[in-house]
């Protein structure tokens, strides 16, 4: 991202969830702040969208819905469990805080401090209300850290808590998503991840969009926020164990929108997208 704006690509996510919300069957992923938050005029293909097949637009506003859903269902699993702390890490437009209807169940939303003033002015100017249940964190990794920023806004790191970090591990180095994961994992009580990664270019299974896809790390790239990460399967699952989860589950786009009842025709053609859950305990 640009300093003093707010993130390009996170908007883009933003837009592609609202436009799931009025134009896609199934509906994969409900939210009805959605199209509130972006603004009905926003709604559409992003400039990283334009001139691709819309098609291929199609299959990845699913995923990005789907793995919405997917962590709005392990939110909701872990909150029935007892669990009362939810950290959203890079949060942009999401909405998941202002959905909560549990009062004993306090959120977080970590992210660089240009894009949150953007967000909380959407919030204003959508009449969204932030909920008591709410704490921004806001935190400039330049400056600070992730331990210092979520410490200084009040998380209890001796209860359980569930982090979601939905499209942003492609964007940070090795050595920052080895930091944030090696914190998570030192949680004082039971810990568990939702996140999503990208497949290496060339060692990605059935990379039928190679095209596409590296046409779209062109154009996030062109607005300062290139991929800077890859991994395989294997090297996740390796990565995790060696920090101390030691419950994985990892999925590939294909996967999960079938478990979601979206059907072959809808679905991502490789496996190049992943979204993994994983816990302490």
């Amino acid at each position: 991202m640009q300093v003093g704006e707010p993130s390009r690509t996170a908007m883009a996510v933003a837009r592609a969830r609202a436009h799931h919300q009025i134009a896609d069957e199934p509906r994969v992923f409900t939210d009805p702040l959605a199209v509130r938050i972006v603004g009905e005029a926003a709604i559409g293909a992003s400039e990283f969208e334009r001139g691709i097949d819309q098609d291929l637009a199609r299959r990845r506003r699913l995923f990005i819905a789907a793995r919405s859903r997917f962590a709005d269902d392990v939110v909701a699993a872990a909150v029935a469990r007892g669990t009362n702390q939810v950290v959203v890490l890079g949060a942009g437009l999401d909405t998941s805080a202002y959905r909560n209807t549990h009062e004993n169940v306090r959120f977080f939303e970590v992210d660089h401090p240009d894009t949150q003033q953007w967000k909380r002015r959407r919030l204003a100017e959508a009449e969204i209300a932030v909920p008591p249940s709410l704490t921004f964190a806001p935190i400039d990794f330049e400056e600070s850290t992730l331990a210092a920023g979520l410490a200084a806004a009040g998380l209890d790191r001796s209860s359980d808590a569930l982090f979601v970090w939905l499209g942003v591990v492609m964007y940070l180095t090795r050595a920052s998503i080895d930091d944030t994961l090696r914190y998570i994992a030192g949680h004082g009580a039971a810990a568990e991840v939702v996140f999503d990664y990208l497949y290496p270019p060339s060692s990605a299974p059935h990379d039928v969009a190679a095209d596409d896809r590296q046409a779209r790390a062109d154009r996030v790239a062109a607005v300062g926020e290139p991929w800077l990460s890859f991994f395989t399967a294997e090297e996740i699952r390796d990565a995790l164990l060696s920090f101390g989860f030691t419950r994985i589950e990892d999925r590939t786009a294909t996967e999960l929108l079938s478990a979601y009842g979206v059907g072959a025709a809808a679905r991502p053609a490789n496996s190049v997208p992943h979204l993994v859950h994983a816990g302490t305990v």
